[in-house]
């Protein structure tokens, strides 16, 4: 038994396309996309439509929750503002029918001894580091008792030993941040002695991804946070939540758009 699993395409369409083929190429028994193949790239939709073509299991994560929670009455009024611009633009793309189908896709794969999802059981955003403290993987993973649980939402592959197995995070296909821009993702296979996984890296035409910005018109409408997010994908490292902190502290000390921030940082740092 042999599963790809693939998480965190933001819309990363060539990214995806290639993930896919070279996984093809292997071979697999079963498809697994662990959250966030929506929004961060132009091309969501279409990252949409070529996943739920492909019969393969398609959980939601924290991006998925953006989109189809958008509207909700509970819904921060923080994501109607220019900061969560990417994210107005993908709305955009999708309708209601299609946000609620999201809505329903299942936080969790579990098959004889492997659990996927897309950051943890109890939240969709929580981050598995080297240094996160034992207490919190327990809390997080609490009533999971698979020897492997594979993972998503920080984008950079990882493996941590915990307990009686491993919880390893695949890297993002579309938007890794090591440095290295490649579409990442994990073949995980059940053999007579257990599951054993390994992480691959597959190169993919940047430049493409990069011109979609411009040509769909993605640049201009999500505003200054798209720039950033050009960036993070074109150099294959952090940027949004580096942005984010610094501009916390600036516009502490002084009135500054975000626009503005964004030329701040993009010039200086």
């Amino acid at each position: 038994m042999r599963i790809a699993i693939l998480a965190d395409v933001h819309g990363n369409l060539p990214a995806f396309e290639a993930a896919l083929a070279h996984a093809r190429g292997l071979g697999y028994d079963q498809l697994i996309i662990a959250g966030d193949l929506i929004n961060g790239a132009p091309d969501s939709r279409a990252c949409w439509e070529l996943a739920r073509s492909l019969g393969g299991a398609i959980l939601r994560g924290n991006h998925e929750r953006y989109v189809y929670d958008f509207d909700a009455p509970d819904a921060p009024p923080l994501w109607k503002s220019e900061r969560f611009g990417p994210v107005q633009w993908t709305v955009a793309q999708f309708s209601l029918e299609e946000r609620r189908s999201m809505a329903a896709l299942p936080a969790a794969f579990a098959h004889d001894g492997l659990y996927v999802t897309h950051a943890s059981p109890r939240r969709d955003n929580d981050s598995v580091q080297s240094y996160t403290p034992e207490h919190e993987i327990i809390a997080m993973f609490e009533g999971v008792t698979a020897p492997l649980i594979v993972r998503g939402h920080d984008h950079w592959g990882q493996v941590r030993l915990w307990g009686w197995g491993a919880i390893v995070t695949a890297g993002s296909v579309g938007m890794t941040l090591d440095e290295h821009p490649t579409a990442r993702y994990v073949m995980a296979e059940r053999t007579d002695d257990g599951w054993r996984f390994e992480h691959h890296a597959v190169e993919y035409d940047v430049d493409v991804t990069v011109q979609r910005f411009a040509s769909t018109g993605y640049l201009d409408a999500g505003g200054p946070m798209a720039r950033l997010l050009l960036r993070e994908i074109a150099l294959a490292s952090p940027h949004i939540v580096p942005f984010l902190r610094l501009y916390e502290r600036w516009t502490q000390q002084e009135s500054l758009s975000l626009g503005e921030g964004v030329e701040r940082f993009l010039t200086y740092y």
